[in-house]
């Protein structure tokens, strides 16, 4: 029944959809429904009328996902291929978004196929699409196979790798936890003139941080300042992201460091010294950092309302545990499962069982079919049975609703 149904709205791409929603609206939809079906309803009202393949591809991958997590395969494939009806199959970008989206879901055979079909499609081949499959092969994590078609490839179709194929490259080696074949194609790039950019030497230098190899990881960051290129937010965060286990004061200062070279840190930033608090047993610093971010318009992401309640109930503070919760509802970044079911049991151990009840009922809309079973248990365990809303349960409500 639903693969018949994935099919039925498959064949509505190539008519009008019954009804239309912006692609933002599109996007924030799809970021919070794990359903595939109620998720290829909500990209089949945009398919048809985005203004470019960039503007529809993040819906595009998220509703691939969707379909991949739930191990459908065969709609992804149908999905896909039926895009390659459509007259903007002769455009090199609305081509790559359906090799990334293969790639995406682990499709890495169909990804390739894709890619040789191009002269078939009457698709012209460039480095753009090279980069696509090269990406896709990474998302496949067949990390092996990437050098392959980087010398294959190109000899074959007469085109010249740029720096954004060098850096999928350099990717592949570090995903693969080889930084001297990573280091060697710099070599490479640089002999050839090649700009590397600040997204290959972060890639370079946050694996040779995880690899404890501190001091070559400063003399890529050291050689990243010295050759003038452009250290965005991400490199830093690399950087902040590798401190923030020892003491806070540190952290801050690499935060300060950004700001005074004209960059802005971000939730990410500020995600790790908001940690790092907490990992020093520092929860009210950690709160108070918290409330002044909200204060000063930064978006929280699930992993900031994931590490304050983990330690909130660490701590034993179960109550103001659940009142984070309930500002991650309202946010729609709810904690993962394992973090809030601590905080339920905590709950019902302080005699609190409205509050359990009624962040089981939240969680149990919100968490992906898979994950239903698992509160089920915890409900029955912990004598928390299921009722029909009520007023003594209330549900809490997420922004906007």
């Amino acid at each position: 029944m639903a693969l018949y149904r994935s099919i039925r709205f498959v064949r509505q791409f190539s008519t009008t959809p019954s009804s239309s929603i912006s692609i933002s609206k599109a996007k924030f939809k799809l970021r919070t429904e794990h359903d595939p079906d109620k998720a290829l309803q909500i990209y089949s009202s945009v398919s048809n009328h985005y203004t470019s393949p960039v503007s529809s591809r993040y819906a595009q991958e998220l509703t691939v996902q969707r379909l991949a997590k739930a191990h459908r395969y065969s709609d992804i494939e149908s999905l896909i291929e039926s895009h390659k009806k459509n007259p903007k199959i002769t455009q090199e970008p609305f081509l790559c978004s359906l090799i990334r989206c293969y790639g995406k879901a682990g499709m890495f055979d169909h990804a390739l196929k894709t890619y040789n079909q191009m002269d078939e499609l009457g698709t012209p081949r460039s480095t753009v699409s090279f980069n696509a499959l090269l990406a896709a092969c990474n998302h496949s994590r067949l990390f092996d196979n990437v050098p392959q078609l980087f010398d294959e490839m190109p000899k074959k179709h007469g085109f010249v790798p740029d720096e954004v194929s060098y850096g999928i490259l350099v990717k592949s080696f570090c995903e693969k936890g080889d930084p001297e074949l990573a280091l060697k194609t710099l070599k490479v790039m640089e002999k050839k003139g090649i700009e590397v950019t600040a997204v290959t030497f972060t890639t370079i230098y946050d694996l040779l941080y995880k690899k404890g190899k501190t001091d070559e990881a400063e003399h890529i960051w050291n050689e990243m300042v010295e050759k003038g290129c452009a250290i965005d937010v991400a490199a830093y965060n690399v950087r902040i992201g590798h401190a923030h286990g020892g003491e806070p004061e540190e952290v801050k200062r690499l935060i300060e460091d950004m700001a005074s070279v004209g960059l802005r840190p971000d939730t990410i930033s500020y995600n790790y010294l908001l940690t790092c608090y907490c990992k020093n047993g520092r929860l009210d610093e950690a709160m108070k950092l918290y409330g002044e971010l909200e204060a000063s318009g930064f978006k929280p992401k699930a992993a900031t309302f994931r590490t304050l309640v983990h330690y909130l109930c660490k701590n034993g503070d179960f109550g103001t545990g659940y009142d984070v919760f309930k500002r991650s509802v309202f946010y729609n970044k709810i904690p993962d499962f394992a973090t809030l079911k601590v905080l339920v049991e905590g709950l019902v151990a302080k005699k609190n069982k409205k509050d359990a009840k009624g962040l089981i009922r939240t969680v149990k809309k919100k968490f992906p079919p898979n994950v239903l079973n698992a509160w089920k248990k915890v409900e029955v365990e912990l004598g928390l049975v299921s009722q029909e809303p009520s007023s003594d349960t209330p549900e809490v409500k997420e922004a906007g609703k």
